[in-house]
């Protein structure tokens, strides 16, 4: 007999997603690695600790919440965001970016406490190709935390490197992708908590 899972849902107040690009160009040697924040995602994840290599985690965000958090002028603020938003991800064309892995490997690091290997496939522009993630999870009371970071190449994606600052500011192929998510209990057995079998 299969063990249940236990369903968590993301909280986002509670959680942070960042998205570190690399400077390229004449201002590369100024520091100038734009950061931005996700301001708007969720998703759950499944997880039993009687059958960790059981668990899996959804993810979806909102491709146009992306804010830089860099201390910039207003002025190349308001650049920035509009290339990413409007040159990099199409946020217009393509409104999710989506994340979906299972268990590949798991190991326990304490109490409540484990390393996770995720097999799993990342949506983004138009395309899915798979993304393995490595996380570090715990348990405390009625909430899950998950860690850690993983790496993109925009051109995987078929996303075009673009420069800012007429042509100053070059953002190089890779992505940074860095996560510490928290997931409340789900009582109950209503549409949410089905997904998890």
């Amino acid at each position: 007999m299969a063990t249940p899972m236990t369903h968590y849902r993301i909280e986002p107040g509670l959680s942070r997603f960042t998205v570190q690009a690399f400077a390229g160009g004449l201002l590369a040697g100024f520091g100038h690695n734009p950061s931005f924040a996700v301001r708007d995602f969720g998703g759950e994840a499944c997880f039993s600790p009687d059958a960790p290599e059981s668990s899996s985690l959804t993810l979806e965000i909102r491709s146009g919440s992306l804010e830089l958090t860099n201390d910039v002028s207003d002025k190349d603020r308001r650049e920035i965001e509009r290339t990413m938003k409007e040159e990099v991800i199409e946020t217009a064309q393509y409104p999710l970016i989506q994340y979906h892995g299972s268990v590949a490997s798991i190991s326990q690091l304490g109490p409540s406490r484990y390393r996770v290997n995720l097999s799993g496939k990342l949506s983004l522009h138009g395309a899915t190709l798979d993304q393995p993630l490595v996380a570090d999870l715990s348990v405390t009371g009625d909430l899950l935390r998950a860690n850690g970071n993983f790496s993109i190449l925009q051109s995987a994606y078929g996303i075009k490197l673009v420069s800012v600052a007429g042509g100053s500011l070059k953002i190089k192929d890779e992505l940074k992708c860095a996560f510490d998510i928290a997931a409340r209990k789900q009582e109950g057995s209503g549409l949410g908590a089905s997904s998890c079998v």
